[in-house]
């Protein structure tokens, strides 16, 4: 068996084992792509009527969330543009309390728009179906870790099966022949379009696969840092030996500085401290639509002065190459680094990729019935034997 005969049957049994999982991956990928866009058209309580009154701090509205969801742990207040609700942000994970909630509020009138559990959002399921399969995390997530592997290999040994082998043959693999019978239309939506949506699949995979495997991100910012180790996120410490003395809550300080210091920013965010003695953190967003030009800020809780940090969570100005990369991860895979084109074409690329385990599956499924039905018809020609 050569090399080309080997390739053939890992892609076709590597295929129809990964197949289920590609195409649960790729749909709710194409139904997530335009989750912001639809939640803006159908959530109302993201919506207020801007005023010229100043809107409230984040020591209040954190007051008037933590009264309607007392139980919660507050991970944050997001103040979007002036015509949008403020985001009262609820979030705790492995302690036992695991909750998600948002609290909407008017942020001029202090008016609790919503209370929303995040968990059960449609498009947290869809997520939870792309990162996890709706299984429990910790075994969803290296389960679609390993196929998108799986998928990687696929996506390459496809492009070395699909090249012709002579020159003249090129123009002909480019096209799908829509004249000829189902088979050969299947099988060239199979081969043809897998060959189109080929560089941007092996980009989603490559992206999906930097959290899906430490090793992978790790590797992927040693190659791209010349050498670096990843630095994994981390709350810098406040200094303990000093004592906040400032007339205002110290939130509603770094708040301020960052209004001021981000005027035309699409969204700042204050964190309080996460934990006893940890700095207070925040970040202001030129472009609601990424995420990656984010300028992440920390400051001491007690004397307000700002700490630097080495992780890529840090000042756009101040990120190398490889964090700037390890920043873009996210709007490279959903397409949004390149504004709606790209989330435009995200998603049909991701249909095209839900397709090609169904086109490939039937292309294995006729061969067998042809192979099946060649052999019964050679048995029914066979003379039989007369008894002497």
């Amino acid at each position: 068996m050569n090399l080309k005969k080997t390739i053939n049957k890992l892609h076709l049994w590597l295929g129809l084992s990964s197949g289920l999982v590609v195409f649960i991956v790729a749909v709710t990928g194409c139904i997530y792509a335009f989750q912001a866009e639809i939640k803006e058209l159908t959530y109302p309580f993201l919506s207020v009527e801007p005023q010229e009154s100043a809107v409230l701090p984040p020591s209040q509205i954190s007051e008037i969330a933590q009264d309607v969801y007392p139980e919660g742990h507050l991970h944050a207040i997001l103040y979007p543009t002036k015509e949008k609700s403020a985001q009262a942000i609820f979030f705790s994970y492995g302690e036992g309390n695991d909750h998600y909630q948002i609290a909407y509020i008017n942020p001029y009138s202090g008016e609790v728009l919503k209370l929303k559990d995040e968990y059960a959002d449609f498009f947290r399921i869809v997520l939870d179906g792309h990162f996890y399969l709706w299984l429990p995390q910790e075994i969803g997530q290296p389960v679609v870790a390993s196929f998108t592997l799986i998928f990687l290999f696929m996506v390459i040994s496809g492009l070395i099966l699909w090249w012709p082998k002579k020159k003249k043959n090129l123009k002909q693999s480019l096209k799908i022949k829509w004249s000829g019978r189902w088979r050969r239309k299947n099988y060239d939506l199979h081969q043809v379009l897998g060959f189109y949506a080929m560089t941007f699949a092996l980009v989603f995979a490559i992206t999906g696969l930097v959290w899906g495997f430490m090793w992978f991100r790790d590797g992927v910012y040693f190659l791209t840092s010349g050498g670096d180790k990843f630095v994994e996120y981390y709350n810098p410490m406040s200094d303990s030996t000093q004592t906040y003395q400032g007339e205002i809550p110290a939130i509603d300080a770094v708040w301020l500085k960052m209004k001021e210091e981000y005027p035309d920013a699409e969204w700042i965010e204050v964190h309080p401290p996460e934990f006893e003695g940890s700095a207070l953190a925040a970040n202001a967003n030129p472009d609601a639509s990424t995420y990656w030009k984010t300028d992440y800020r920390y400051f001491d809780q007690n004397t307000l002065e700002e700490i630097s940090v080495d992780h890529f969570y840090n000042r756009i100005e101040e990120a190398t190459i490889a964090q700037k990369i390890m920043r873009m991860n996210y709007d490279v895979h959903v397409g949004a680094i390149a504004g709606l084109p790209g989330k435009i074409l995200a998603f049909f690329l991701s249909a095209i990729i839900g397709s090609l385990p169904v086109t490939g599956f039937m292309i294995w499924w006729g061969r067998k019935n042809k192979a099946k039905k060649n052999k019964e018809i050679k048995v029914k020609e066979k003379p039989e034997l007369v008894e002497a």
